[in-house]
């Protein structure tokens, strides 16, 4: 049984030095009560969730039912014995968070100034809302810009630590939501749950940038927690009561966000904020930028980036709502191109649309 089990979660991810590990966290438990090992397998699937992947003990040249693979599982066996054995830093490894913009990903060297200046993000771009819940999502993020501005005023490294407080919310709350949905219905989510958790994850990695270069005061930190607190149960109940509404808000806190960190480029630029080259070594690692080169102005483009992925992911996930395909298995923008007609009248209430603009929501 174990076998059968171990061969359904055979997938690892592409960091080659982490399988050994990952080897022998499977290994250490087999024989052993099924809550230990499902305890240990929750860890690992959580664990390697994302990039390339391949067999863990199984390789081309190496079956798992060879004489090879069975004497490698004895001598793991023979080595850790049982799961009170393992070692504390085993079970305590940590998984690192992965960026969202793929440039950042697939990049093979550190990115510079000129490489982040460079990234496409339309940052102009702006849904027109044209249905009564876009209007009511896009005046509330006009409403509650306004008193952040008079708070913060250009103190704009304190503003994107209450900003990315905020922002982090709604990918959790979507996430959880949708998650308790899929197993009540007992149906796969559609990809939306990691999409989400990725999100959170980003929006909470610009939060811990910020909260090391900044200093918040008591004032500003309970600001914060009550900020969070409202905003979260808010969203909650929005989310529950309208999806469409909840993303399309997103989506528009997104597109001021990008207005807020493009003013801030414009203070650095213009002098009246330094451009330290003090950067935290977790945004260095985190967006895979030059240690050498590395300033505020860095992070502040690498973050507006992040930003426009989620102001056009939520946008996007919006209008799917609107035109009934949710799956995002599905290839909507052919459907969309091709064969319009199915979609009828939906097609007019995706946000800043008309019917016949669909070239301009595929593109």
């Amino acid at each position: 049984m174990f076998r059968s089990v171990f061969t359904s979660i055979t997938l690892a991810s592409k960091r080659a030095a982490t399988l050994p590990i990952c080897r022998q966290q499977l290994l250490m438990v087999k024989g052993q009560d099924s809550t230990s090992f499902l305890f240990l397998k929750s860890i690992i699937s959580h664990q390697f969730t994302t990039g390339s992947y391949r067999l863990l003990l199984q390789s081309p040249t190496t079956p798992l039912n060879s004489q090879t693979a069975q004497q490698n599982i004895k001598t793991e066996e023979n080595r850790w014995g049982s799961l009170a054995q393992i070692p504390p830093e085993i079970l305590m490894d940590t998984r690192h968070p992965e960026p969202v913009r793929h440039e950042i990903i697939i990049s093979e060297k550190p990115l510079k100034t000129n490489d982040l200046e460079n990234l496409d993000i339309n940052v102009d771009f702006h849904r027109k809302p044209t249905t009564i819940s876009d209007s009511i999502a896009y005046y509330t993020v006009k409403f509650i810009r306004l008193p952040t501005d008079l708070f913060f005023k250009k103190k704009y490294i304190h503003r994107a630590v209450m900003l990315e407080t905020v922002a982090a919310v709604p990918g959790m709350v979507g996430g959880a939501i949708r998650h308790l949905q899929s197993l009540r219905k007992l149906k796969h989510d559609g990809g939306w749950i990691h999409h989400l958790l990725h999100e959170a994850e980003n929006e909470r990695m610009h939060l811990m940038t910020w909260m090391r270069i900044s200093d918040p005061n008591i004032w500003e930190r309970a600001l914060i927690t009550i900020v969070q607190g409202v905003f979260y149960n808010a969203f909650f109940a929005l989310y529950l009561l309208s999806p469409k509404t909840a993303h399309r808000v997103v989506g528009y806190l997104e597109e001021e966000a990008i207005i807020s960190y493009t003013s801030f480029l414009k203070e650095i630029d213009a002098g009246n904020i330094q451009n330290t080259k003090n950067i935290p070594d977790i945004a260095i690692d985190y967006w895979h930028l030059d240690r050498e080169t590395a300033t505020l102005r860095d992070v502040v483009l690498a973050i507006r980036a992040d930003e426009a992925t989620h102001r056009d992911t939520n946008h996007h996930f919006a209008d799917r709502i609107v035109l009934g395909r949710e799956d995002l298995r599905e290839d909507v923008n052919r459907m969309i191109s091709k064969e319009p007609q199915k979609l009828g009248d939906k097609l007019g209430k995706v946000a800043g649309l008309s019917k016949s603009a669909n070239e301009e929501w595929v593109r």
